[in-house]
């Protein structure tokens, strides 16, 4: 099957298998950034936008973006900084490997929910799994940076 789309703006056209998921084309494509976690949808490390929306790549088939705009944390990197430096002011940052995935949720909450509360933030995130942190200093992260965007 062949499919069209957009990776961070650069367009991509290739042959694919009807059962290739969304997170393998990406990483073919050399975004390396959308990572393996769980393969069942429930850590959040695999996550993208598609069309704006955050998705999760490993369960997203490929042909679902055809004539589509995927957007990944290399696309979004001066926002993704920018948090990214709320979350090691407030060691919340410990091995990274599910950063890109978890930055990519909170940058979607912020533009979904105005002045969210703690426990619509919890809500929102908890698909977002991390193995080294006790998610505390994540959630002082991400209210200190939601704060700093009023």
């Amino acid at each position: 099957m062949q499919i069209k789309l957009w990776i961070n703006d650069r367009e991509f056209e290739d042959e694919i298998s009807p059962d290739t998921v969304l997170i393998d084309f990406i990483r073919s494509k050399g975004f390396l950034s959308v990572k393996r976690g769980c393969e069942t949808s429930n850590c959040g490390l695999c996550t993208v936008y598609l069309e704006g929306k955050p998705v999760l790549s490993c369960s997203t088939l490929a042909m679902r973006a055809d004539g589509k705009h995927i957007t990944t944390i290399e696309g979004i990197e001066e926002e993704a900084k920018e948090f990214g430096g709320f979350m090691a002011d407030e060691g919340a940052e410990q091995c990274g490997f599910c950063s890109p995935g978890f930055i990519m949720s909170v940058l979607a909450m912020k533009k979904e929910l105005k002045n969210p509360t703690e426990d619509e933030i919890k809500k929102y995130l908890e698909g977002n799994l991390c193995r080294c942190t006790g998610y505390m200093g994540q959630l002082r992260a991400i209210k200190k940076y939601l704060e700093s965007q009023i």
